[in-house]
């Protein structure tokens, strides 16, 4: 029987590296948006212990890609999980506003924190929190929900029945489902405010963004890991044969050479 020579070349390990990570690359993908939901709740841990150098630098990290406006923002360790401004009319919860003396603490110059403009959002992205209030998630509520909601999808679909047989989402409902509550929301929000005020100012609530950011990310879960699967299958499927011909190939030539 032929033996099939070893080849260890840069090429051949590219391959075998590749071959490995489509037949495993949910699992590595799973870990990577597990890591990146998880990662902002590890600030306020931080700050509650003391560690607030790498605390900082979580939230510095997080501001590129999160307005992380305190009051549209998850606290641990405080008074309240969350601090919406008035204008969520929130009877069962203290507002933003009524912490403006912990919210203005050091500041030269306080903020009047009942007004939409630069210096509440300069002020609300800053804070981070304190003792009374807690500390703040380096995300906020929507982007938690949107990234937990991609990734419960996820989870989900490793499992091996859902995976086998679970199809794209259609487009329709993607649509239906994902875009439109996370759209209205959001947008009616957005219009409201300043500069734009096309209709009384409208705060959403934590419920709110967290609904329609987990809706969001559920249905682009179910419209992106179907299709990966797919690709990553092909992508396997083709490197074996590669190898496969290449073995062939090589038994061949030394089937001559003997």
């Amino acid at each position: 029987m032929a033996v099939v020579p070893a080849d260890n070349s840069f090429a051949v390990r590219l391959n075998r590296g590749m071959m490995h990570l489509s037949r495993h690359w949910l699992r590595y993908m799973l870990l990577l948006v597990a890591i990146y939901v998880g990662v902002p709740f590890t600030a306020p841990v931080m700050m509650r212990i003391g560690w607030t150098e790498p605390a900082y630098t979580i939230y510095t990290m997080y501001s590129f890609v999160c307005h992380q406006y305190a009051f549209r923002s998850w606290f641990l360790f405080g008074e309240q999980p969350v601090y919406p401004r008035a204008a969520a009319n929130l009877t069962d919860l203290k507002s933003f506003e009524s912490y403006s003396t912990e919210i203005n603490q050091g500041n030269s110059s306080p903020v009047d924190l009942t007004q939409w403009d630069r210096p509440l959002i300069d002020t609300a992205r800053a804070f981070v929190g304190d003792t009374k209030m807690g500390y703040k998630v380096a995300f906020c509520e929507r982007d938690v929900a949107i990234y937990g909601g991609f990734l419960i999808g996820g989870l989900i679909f490793a499992i091996p029945y859902v995976r086998r047989r679970l199809r794209p989402v259609p487009l329709w409902l993607y649509g239906l489902l994902g875009i439109v509550p996370i759209g209205i929301d959001g947008f009616s929000q957005l219009l409201s405010e300043p500069p734009l005020m096309f209709w009384a100012q409208r705060e959403s609530t934590p419920a709110f963004r967290t609904l329609t950011g987990l809706l969001f990310g559920l249905m682009n879960a179910w419209l992106a890991f179907p299709y990966l699967e797919a690709s990553m299958r092909d992508a396997y499927n083709e490197i074996r044969d590669k190898f496969r011909r290449r073995d062939e190939r090589l038994v061949a030539q030394s089937g001559k050479s003997a």
